[in-house]
């Protein structure tokens, strides 16, 4: 009883200080017009209290019809903080996830199946552009600031208009507006890059650059994922290297897109989605796919004792179908580094996915003999997998990676379990693993 008088004091209270920090739209828009009133006075208006006021009236003005909302709040919560019955209330599915959607004269709330508020679209804002006006109020406030006196108040305030572009963007952007998603992040960026706060906000920048993308407005997208290159955000393993390459090579430029892929790779080596593009690119414009080894001798001069350039090379001779030198590389990788153990997974799933191919060209030939033949030699491949599995598992310290390998160690064994106890054995060590995982 005790816990249940706490929860609800504590719902009481938060109760209360949404009540109290909640304005009717009349006052809301009545603080917009006093604040106006003053900026438009010659002799308030050099005062950067002023501006602060009219941007703080618009920010209010602008959340005001969200004002009682927070994310992952339950219907019956927003109830007690007084918001009304929606007008109408549908079923709808967005990015293959269901949702429940409220509709309000001014709003669109969206629910989970869990019933939690995920997120919300205002479609009657108090005032278009809210946000926008905020923002040139706080630019004229840090204008009659130069002794920067209110270089902190004014910045918080910029973050705050930049978070709140943000969170606009992201809900456009899970609606499928892309294109309004783009602005809304380049909005978020242009805020935080405003004087006096004066940051890169890399994330909002690739977001820009990310919905344009998606929405194959290429020549937007190419904008923002310049600028990313420009302030040295590239994303995980370059990817806006990839991203950029994409939307110069939709242009039908393409050999700045090759000099972005080569730039790329010899900065993120490792990096797969450059890897595959610049093959590719080299394939489909007859070029030599050979020109990426003397860019990874490059990276291998820099840096000769990174077993993980050996582990792409590998991976570039598989592309190209040179088993051989595939698996010769590979190899290489434990030389330089015995702790590596990407190495002996590249070489396992090397002859592993070869096992694959042909075990799919056995299943399609009706010939009896042909069909013996591939799967004889898909046994073969199997079989070359097992030790370079067995070395990666034995040598990885990531109980993650393990589990992963021993998946594949499973299906070898299982294959050959009939051969006797050595292999059952096997099976069922790695079939413990697979269910159950590593402590």
């Amino acid at each position: 009883m005790k816990k249940i008088l706490i929860a609800m004091a504590l719902l009481a209270s938060t109760f209360g200080i949404l009540s109290a920090q909640v304005k009717s739209e009349a006052d809301t828009k009545k603080a917009v017009s006093a604040a106006e009133a003053a900026a438009a006075n010659p002799k308030k208006a050099v005062k950067t209290a002023t501006w602060t006021k009219v941007a703080t009236a618009y920010v209010a003005a602008y959340t005001q019809p969200t004002s009682q909302l927070w994310e992952g709040a339950s219907k019956q919560e927003l109830q007690l903080t007084g918001l009304k019955a929606p007008v109408s209330s549908e079923q709808v599915v967005i990015a293959g996830e269901a949702f429940v959607k409220d509709v309000y004269p001014e709003k669109e709330l969206y629910f989970n199946a869990n019933n939690q508020l995920v997120f919300w679209n205002v479609t009657k804002p108090l005032y278009p552009d809210a946000l926008g006006k905020a923002l040139e109020a706080y630019v004229k406030a840090a204008e009659t600031d130069p002794a920067g006196k209110k270089s902190k108040e004014i910045s918080d305030g910029l973050v705050s208009i930049s978070e709140k572009y943000l969170t606009e963007g992201v809900a456009a952007y899970q609606l499928g507006d892309l294109k309004r998603a783009s602005v809304l992040f380049e909005k978020a960026a242009v805020a935080r890059a405003t004087a006096p706060l004066s940051q890169v906000d890399s994330t909002a920048l690739y977001n820009a650059g990310f919905a344009a993308w998606q929405g194959q407005d290429y020549a937007r997208a190419e904008v923002f994922f310049k600028k990313c290159v420009d302030c040295g955000y590239l994303a995980e393993d370059g990817e806006v290297y990839s991203k950029l390459y994409d939307v110069l090579n939709k242009q039908d430029r393409k050999e700045e897109a090759k000099a972005v892929l080569e730039k790329g790779f010899t900065a993120f080596p490792q990096s797969q989605s450059i890897l595959i593009n610049l093959i590719n690119y080299y394939i489909e414009n007859n070029e030599e796919p050979t020109k990426l080894f003397a860019l990874l001798d490059m990276a291998k001069k820099n840096e000769p004792t990174n077993a993980s350039l050996y582990y792409v090379e590998g991976n570039i001779h598989a592309q190209l179908g040179n088993e051989e030198e595939a698996y010769k590389s590979y190899m290489q990788c434990s030389e330089i580094n015995p702790e590596y153990e990407f190495g002996f997974v590249g070489a396992g799933l090397l002859f592993y996915n070869k096992a694959v191919e042909l075990s799919e060209q056995a299943s399609m030939e009706m010939d009896d003999r042909k069909y013996e033949a591939l799967a004889k030699e898909m046994e073969v491949y199997l079989e070359k997998s097992l030790a370079p599995f067995e070395a990666a598992f034995n040598t990885s310290k990531d109980n993650s990676i393990k589990e992963n390998i021993a998946q594949y160690l499973k299906n070898i064994y299982y294959r050959f379990v009939s051969r006797g106890d050595e292999w059952q054995a096997g099976y069922d060590k790695y079939d413990e693993i697979t269910k159950n995982g590593l402590q």
